[in-house]
């Protein structure tokens, strides 16, 4: 989600889900690992224990990997609704 003209914290949301914790675990080693790879120093990290909303702030990017339950809980594409969206498909 493009937060540019929406929040004075960040540019970007990345939202993406996934089915277990395991899985929700694996995309956040593999994101911290690319990142790192490519110069981006992680920020802060929340959530990674429980693995059900982990966040990954990265400044001007903030990820977020959600269990599929607890996306459609917290549902921030609909409180961030007016903001420009990209999505992606596997």
């Amino acid at each position: 989600m493009d937060m540019k003209q929406r929040s004075s914290f960040c540019e970007a949301f990345v939202v993406m889900n996934a089915t277990s914790s395991a899985r929700v675990k694996t995309i956040q080693e593999h994101i911290e690992e690319m990142m790192e790879d490519e110069g981006y120093p992680l920020l802060h990290k929340e959530g990674h224990r429980e693995a059900l909303w982990v966040l990954l702030d990265y400044g001007n990017v903030v990820v977020h990997i959600f269990q599929d339950p607890m996306r459609h809980f917290y549902d921030l594409e609909h409180l961030w609704g007016d903001a420009p969206k990209r999505h992606y498909a596997p």
